[in-house]
């Protein structure tokens, strides 16, 4: 027995971190609770308004502790957690909302359950289903999860709208109609049994009566000469768990402040000496209730075991993958750093080589540089106004000065051409700057993939930087590189395609073009005449193209040369000297983590070390059975 009380203090250690640690749903609603919290078993007290519920708690805990008064004083589920304590021990009980404040004094809490629900739903009779979480340590209590929830009512009073009915049984509905929730129905004895709200949903959710207890309260108030045997005798309603007849404290007790033992006692008082009920008294009372509630707490939870081990081991498995992905705690020597900073950078560098070599997106749109973009800014050339008639005119006659030339002007060649192919430049340094943007997407993209990384910004940026860096050195030689190969080109003429041009003199030297036979002269050729000028811009038009389709080749293989190939080789070269030389605590302000990773390290941390707890405490159970 006292390994399965273990387990329900247990069960109520998950219940309570779960809502901590966030595992509960993000505003408390009991209709977001996710599949462990749905597993483990809770007791849910419900009844109509005024039918004891509160006196009902109080009795089990003990104490006094529940706001009163008339019509709806319950306007958000209490999640009333008792942890029994060792005998002399301090009474003091916590909320969820204020963790670090213990309150021993229980007038407190109560004034701190009416200022929590106010803070919701104002001073107003308006109602929430987000929960307040309230743990009772107490040597009088048993190990028990109670959630307390407005009464049922029928119809709207002032200041309620008027769905305030359904409101308020579609809230209740939320808890109790959960496989795992024992239903505590409480109706008073001075009403029939056939009206009672409790009795009436738990009917609709619990239809065999398995999970139902049922409660009769203010059976010290009944008109004399009735009594409740046929409800507590399960003749007037059955349910498959024998019915508890409870006798609260009076109003005028309750004036008095008559202390919850003594209220006990006097409970235990009047059914032993009632006639009616003397031969139940063995199962009746507040006492009695809480000892049979935390017996079909022990059993709910006996067979749920295996659903909750098989749950709890999936959430390990979770938590487990979680912290891989988080990254586990840093090492605090330098060397420990040194080695974790090296990793990450090789994590990074790994990813940026797959999105250059095409395991992941982005290096094809270097490929889309030179495909696209490079043969479009090449055709884009204003070569048609660089050889336009009167431009050529005026470049041949500057180039032969004061004497015109003979045969062919070559001084007005080579700067017509040497000019032309300085308008290379700009899309062989244009092609050098859209790689080099593509390169630093990929870095900024490569940093955001790694997983990794993502615990620590410093070293993001760090690490951004200097990929940025090289990546500008590579930038420069690249432009150098590239500026050069256009260079070299107007630095030496190709000879041979001079040769092959067609000559505007014949063979022997006569001055005179040869016919198109090859046999005789024709007419003398006009050296200023605009067919002349035009051959000599057709010439150079087509050197030129010559040249750009070489340089359209030759371009990107300076690029991937220069930028592309010095990426995936050396682009942290630069970091890991920089790195290399830091000390210690250079290292722990480089790897300065996110604090919200760090939280939710933390966070993470916390449910494993419970949820381990709870399975090998969950396994001894299993294996004392």
């Amino acid at each position: 027995m006292a390994a399965m009380e273990n387990v329900i203090v247990l069960v109520n250690r998950i219940q309570r971190a779960c809502t901590v640690l966030g595992d509960h749903g993000g505003d408390g609603a009991a209709a977001s609770l996710p599949a462990l919290w749905e597993a483990l078993p809770s007791v849910a007290v419900v009844g109509g308004q005024s039918s004891g519920k509160s006196s009902v708690l109080e009795s089990i805990v003990g104490r006094d502790f529940l706001p009163r008064g008339s019509g709806i004083v319950t306007r958000r589920p209490l999640v009333l957690q008792l942890h029994k304590t060792e005998v002399g021990e301090q009474e003091y009980a916590e909320f969820l909302h204020a963790p670090r404040r213990r309150f021993t004094d229980f007038a407190l809490v109560r004034m701190e359950i009416e200022d929590e629900t106010d803070r919701l739903t104002g001073r107003s009779k308006q109602i929430s289903p987000v929960p307040i979480h309230l743990s009772i340590y107490s040597p009088n209590v048993v190990n028990l999860t109670l959630i307390d929830l407005p009464g049922l009512t029928k119809v709207a009073t002032e200041g309620q709208p008027e769905s305030i009915a359904q409101d308020i049984e579609n809230m209740v509905r939320l808890y109790v109609e959960k496989p795992n929730c024992i239903i505590l129905a409480i109706s008073p004895a001075n009403q029939d049994i056939a009206t009672s709200d409790a009795i009436k949903l738990a009917r609709d959710v619990d239809p065999t009566g398995e999970r139902t207890f049922g409660v009769l309260t203010k059976l010290d108030l009944m008109d004399k000469g009735t009594d409740a045997l046929d409800v507590l005798e399960g003749r007037a309603y059955k349910l498959q768990h024998p019915w508890v007849g409870i006798v609260n404290r009076s109003q005028a007790d309750i004036n008095r402040n008559v202390d919850m033992i003594i209220a006990r006692e006097k409970e235990q008082e009047f059914f032993h000496s009632s006639p009616e009920y003397a031969h139940l008294a063995s199962r009746m009372g507040s006492e009695y209730l809480a000892k049979l509630l935390s017996q079909q707490l022990e059993a709910v939870i006996r067979a749920r075991i295996p659903s909750i081990t098989s749950l709890i081991n999936k959430t390990i498995d979770e938590l487990e993958s979680e912290m891989d992905h988080l990254g586990r705690p840093i090492g605090s020597d330098a060397g420990a750093q040194l080695y974790l900073v090296l990793e990450l950078c090789r994590a990074f560098d790994k990813i940026f080589k797959e999105h250059l070599d095409g395991g992941r997106p982005g290096g094809d749109r270097i490929y889309w540089v030179f495909d696209n973009q490079l043969p479009a800014a090449l055709r884009k050339l204003p070569f048609d106004r660089h050889l336009s008639l009167p431009n050529v005119k005026r470049i041949v006659s500057q180039a032969d000065g004061y004497q015109p030339h003979l045969i062919a002007p070559e001084q007005g060649y080579r700067r017509l051409i040497e000019s032309g192919l300085s308008y290379f430049r700009g899309p062989a340094e244009a092609s050098v700057d859209a790689v080099h943007n593509v390169l630093k997407e990929l870095v900024r993209k490569s940093i955001g993939e790694t997983e990794e990384l993502r615990r620590f910004p410093t070293l993001q940026a760090e690490l951004a930087a200097a990929c940025n860096k090289a990546l500008e050195s590579f930038r420069q030689e690249g432009r150098k590189t590239t500026v050069r190969l256009v260079d070299m080109e107007s630095a030496y003429l190709t000879v041979d395609f001079f040769r092959k041009l067609p000559q505007e003199v014949d063979r022997a030297g006569t001055g005179y073009p040869v016919d198109s036979a090859g046999t005789g002269p024709s007419t003398p050729v006009d050296r200023y005449s605009d067919a002349h000028f035009r051959r000599i811009a057709s010439n150079v038009s087509s050197y030129i193209g010559m040249v750009s389709d070489t340089l359209k080749n030759t371009i990107p293989k300076a690029v991937v040369h220069c930028q592309v190939r010095e990426a995936k080789r050396s682009l942290l070269n630069y970091f890991y000297i920089q790195v290399g030389s830091k000390d210690a605590k250079q290292l722990a302000l480089l790897l300065d983590e996110d604090p919200a990773l760090m939280g939710r390290r933390q966070q993470c941390f916390k449910r494993l070390e419970l949820y381990k707890s709870a399975r090998d405490e969950i396994d001894a159970v299993s294996w004392s059975r």
